[in-house]
Formats: structure tokens, C-alpha cells, sequence
């Protein structure tokens, strides 16, 4: 399968926890430069990325409960609801992970709807932490996101003992069939993989080496 430049469908990412105010004017211009789809980011560096990034396309992203998720859902909302007022248009969350294992899942359903309305209109992307589940799970969990009225289902914080894959890709784009997007994040760090994921039905990506991905897709596309 042949894509054309991936920039577009990438978050460009930088979530550690010593990230500084030049690392975020660097990513902002590099998603601007390279055309990206958002900056992925702490929630501290929003009103800095929201006003280098205003009035361009590159949408500013951030985490809530991240990356554990075990926040309780009220934290989760206020966290929300801050993000998007200081600026971001998407919101990364992470499920209460313990929960799910535990069959728990009204009250997954619950702790999502309540960021999704806290959102207040903004995309929100559901982290599963797929390296935690077995398949059946994952997919139940899908369905759910979909339910709650989030914008995507994710793979992976990148921060757990595993990242994304491709089966794990293919298996959420099945349970949620075109009704929200799929977002691939953890360990994609060239276009090889990222290639990978987009084929097994991905539609946003998540990684912090989105420059290097665009370029070897160049260098490839221009053999």
C-alpha cells in the first residue's frame, strides 16, 4: 500500500518529564515546517505552544491522567476542561486500566464520557494500553470509546512495558469499523513502522520521531 507524506497524520510528541520551553518552541516549528497534524505535549506548555501555533493548521495537543490513568475521573475532567480552555484542541487520556481488567466497565464508560464533556468539543483520543490486555478486551474496550463519544481509540501511552502493534491496529480499527479514528503510538520511530501501522488501518500516529519518519518517506518516495 502506497501513502503519501505521513506528515499529516502525525502527532508530533514531547512528553518528558524535563521538557523545556526551547524543546517546545523547536517542536512547534518543526509541526508547522513539516505540516503535522498536532503537537502532542505536557499540559504545563499549552498556552506557549498555543500561541506559536496560532493561526496555523497544527493543532495543539495534550495528556490527562497520563500515564498511568488511575487518576480519579473528576481529576481527569478538570484536567480536560483546563487543557482546552488554555488552548488545546485535543486531549489524550488514559483509562483507569485496573478497572477494565477487573470487568469494571461502566465505570471505564464513565470516566471517558466525563473527560469527553469536560472537553468541551475537543477530540479525544482514549488510551487502552493494549500491552495489558488480552484481545478480547481490547476490542470490547474499542466499542466502548466509540459509546462514550471520544474521537479515537489509542494503542499506547509509549511510557508501558509495550507500544503499539501492528496487530493491536488492526484489531481496534475492526471493533470500531470507520465510526472513530485509530491512533498508533509507542515505538514507532521510522517509516518502516509507521508505514506498518498506517496499512493495518492506523489514522493518526503518535511519536516523537516525526521528522525522521518524513524524511526517509522522502528519501523513499524519491528513489
Amino acid at each position: 500500500m502506497n501513502f503519501e507524506s505521513p506528515a499529516s497524520r502525525i502527532d508530533h510528541t514531547l512528553l518528558k518529564a524535563d521538557t523545556r520551553s526551547s524543546q517546545i518552541r523547536h517542536l512547534c516549528e518543526e509541526a508547522v515546517e513539516y505540516g503535522f497534524a498536532s503537537v502532542c505535549i505536557p499540559p504545563f506548555w499549552i498556552p506557549l505552544a498555543a500561541d506559536i501555533l496560532y493561526g496555523s493548521e497544527v493543532a495543539v495537543g495534550t495528556v490527562v491522567g497520563f500515564p498511568l490513568g488511575y487518576a480519579s475521573s473528576l481529576v481527569k475532567a478538570f484536567e480536560a476542561q483546563d487543557a482546552v480552555r488554555k488552548g488545546a484542541a485535543e486531549v489524550d487520556m488514559v483509562i483507569p486500566v485496573g478497572a477494565a481488567l477487573e470487568g469494571r466497565l461502566d465505570e471505564v464508560l464513565q470516566d471517558i464520557r466525563q473527560v469527553v464533556a469536560a472537553a468541551e468539543g475537543a477530540r479525544v483520543k482514549v488510551i487502552l494500553e493494549c500491552c495489558y490486555l488480552e484481545d478480547a478486551l481490547k476490542g470490547e474496550l474499542a466499542r466502548l470509546v466509540v459509546e462514550a463519544g471520544a474521537a479515537y481509540v489509542k494503542t499506547s501511552t509509549g511510557f508501558g512495558p509495550g507500544g503499539a502493534t501492528e496487530g493491536d491496529v488492526a484489531l481496534l480499527a475492526e471493533a470500531v469499523a470507520g465510526r472513530i479514528g485509530v491512533k498508533a503510538a509507542g515505538g514507532i520511530r521510522d517509516w518502516e513502522t509507521c508505514h506498518r501501522m498506517l496499512a493495518a488501518g492506523a489514522t493518526r500516529i503518535g511519536t516523537s520521531a516525526g521528522v525522521a519518519i518524513v524524511e526517509q518517506w522522502r528519501r523513499q518516495r524519491d528513489l
